[in-house]
């Protein structure tokens, strides 16, 4: 397997932690579910600082869930193309789709959420830089909960590690000229 041919394989496995991450920032930008805009954390405080910060809302992890889920059926569909067997690193025909979905998803949702929690211990507000584990906090996430299930080999989620960091600042910084985000990292 050529080089190219590797790395485009692993964005398209990532693709649903990636539309997932994306979510919550256009979400807030178009307005939806703005009931749902509450904090996670419900403003409580562990030890006098916040849990994960009021930006971490039920909006994003729900609407994150959706579309991570979502894109890992749309990924089981093209699945079915010639072009889409060849660039995928799993088996859609033969994998529990439902697990797959689930575990990627609540693995996005982890991986930011537990490194909004560190950021709040060691006194960073939102949106401060906290590099690279702002770029890569998901990849962090769906690792841990993907791994003990799909055994991948420790190349892929290293590229994907790498990709993740390059691939997280050229979209923020997209988002943030577009005024989708409020920080350009």
């Amino acid at each position: 397997m050529n080089f190219i041919f590797f790395l485009f394989s692993c964005v398209y496995f990532f693709l649903p932690a990636y539309f997932a991450n994306m979510t919550p920032p256009i979400a807030k930008r178009l307005r939806i579910l703005n009931s749902l805009a509450k904090p996670i954390d419900f403003d409580k405080k562990f030890f006098g600082k916040p849990i994960f910060g009021s930006h971490k809302t039920w909006r994003g992890a729900i609407l994150s869930f959706f579309v991570g889920f979502s894109t890992v059926f749309l990924q089981r569909f093209l699945f079915k193309f010639e072009y889409f067997k060849k660039i995928s690193i799993l088996d859609y025909s033969k994998i529990n789709i439902f697990l797959l979905a689930t575990l990627i998803s609540l693995g996005q949702i982890f991986g930011d959420l537990f490194f909004a929690f560190i950021k709040r211990r060691i006194g960073l507000k939102p949106g401060a830089p906290f590099l690279p584990f702002d770029q890569t906090n998901y990849v962090f996430g769906c690792f841990l909960f993907l791994q003990p299930y799909l055994r991948l080999d420790l190349k892929i989620w290293l590229m994907i590690l790498i990709l993740t960091f390059f691939l997280h600042i050229i979209f923020n910084r997209l988002g943030y000229h577009l005024k989708i985000h409020q920080a350009k990292w």
